[in-house]
């Protein structure tokens, strides 16, 4: 596969800079993946794709004030570190904004906190080590960070979290799940919608670009990826009864088939790294229709690539991709490479709203 087969040109004046209002009004394109249909909906309309029995599985972080203005010491240069993922109480990987900042380099947060480059990663990556604990600091202190296609200041920082938001951690929002609101979800359970939640904290390798012609030489970064026995039990004895798996967004996605890969994996060799790259593998290969998943709580680095053979997720909800993307490639394993951007280019057309703040996909 070739990177430029997931191109696709986007007019700038597609891209969302400001969530609609209120979050359910947002559109929703409807690909039905047996026969390629499409429908043109909004979200509100989500209810009535849905039966009883069938799960939604949400993911729920939350966004941290990760980008926090600093200050080189000695000199009082200027510099940025963004929050990525915390290594321990006072380690965090980070990327860092500045010239020559190198281990051993000094940086200033606000006038009480400072911290100390002890790693340096590939390009701009580096693990810091804060004075103290940064937490507390950081609502104070930091800024929410928005991917750089949105030049519009945020008027409400609320409306880059969503309203299930509940564990602290990522760089960025699961944005398939800014469309909900709470009516929506009692809605849902009220018409027999079962909810499980996963947690996958988004760091800035979800949107690094591809740079390899050959795509399949892509290296993905690790990110932290949490589903709790009480959820996966939700899960399997849905998936048991008939009931379908609705993953929303690529971050659930992801989530949902590493639990499924290591649920196969679990069966010989479970901390074995090598048996579950080759369960990883045997499961592209055989035909079986669904795997159950397992408890996680590891870093995943699953790569979704067409050719994928999807094991826990039926239904797919997700925002519009960038070209190019890891993200763009997950979806057309889902619903085909072709049907993707044939349904890319319709939303073009009709005006859709690309990207994190935009509108969505359902793919059934």
């Amino acid at each position: 596969m070739h990177l430029s087969d997931f191109d696709y040109h986007l007019p700038s004046d597609r891209i969302a800079q400001t969530p609609v209002e209120p979050r359910d009004a947002s559109r929703m394109l409807v690909l039905h993946r047996d026969t390629g249909e499409l429908e043109h909906r909004v979200f509100r309309d989500l209810p009535g794709y849905l039966r009883p029995g069938d799960v939604l599985v949400l993911n729920e972080t939350r966004v941290i004030p990760a980008r926090l203005p600093a200050r080189k010491i000695p000199t009082g240069g200027t510099a940025e570190i963004l929050l990525l993922r915390q290594v321990d109480d006072t380690r965090w990987l980070v990327a860092i904004g500045g010239k020559h900042i190198r281990v051993g380099s000094k940086l200033a947060v606000g006038d009480k906190i400072e911290a100390v480059v002890v790693e340096e990663r590939e390009e701009s990556q580096r693990v810091v080590e804060f004075s103290e604990p940064v937490h507390p600091y950081l609502e104070a202190l930091g800024e929410t960070p928005l991917p750089p296609y949105i030049t519009t200041p945020l008027s409400d920082t609320s409306r880059y979290q969503t309203v299930f938001a509940h564990h602290d951690g990522s760089a960025a929002a699961p944005t398939a799940g800014l469309h909900f609101t709470g009516e929506m979800l009692v809605r849902l359970k009220e018409q027999g919608i079962q909810v499980a939640y996963c947690t996958l904290h988004i760091g800035l390798d979800t949107f690094a670009p591809v740079r390899e012609e050959n795509v399949l030489e892509h290296k993905m970064h690790t990110e932290r990826a949490i589903l709790k026995p009480e959820d996966a039990q939700i899960i399997n004895q849905a998936r048991l009864a008939g009931g379908r798996i609705v993953a929303i967004g690529t971050t659930a996605t992801r989530t949902l088939e590493s639990a499924a890969i290591r649920s196969a994996a679990y069966d010989t060799e479970v901390n074995d790294p090598q048996s579950i790259q080759r369960t990883r593998l045997a499961l592209n290969e055989n035909t079986c229709p669904w795997r159950p998943v397992i408890a996680l709580n590891e870093d995943t680095d699953l790569y979704i690539t067409p050719g994928y053979r999807f094991r826990a997720v039926d239904v797919m909800l997700t925002n519009f991709h960038l070209p190019k993307s890891t993200l763009l490639m997950l979806v057309s394993a889902f619903a085909g490479r072709e049907r993707i951007l044939g349904a890319y280019q319709e939303a073009i057309e009709r005006g859709y709203r690309f990207y994190s703040l935009g509108d969505c996909c359902l793919f059934l």
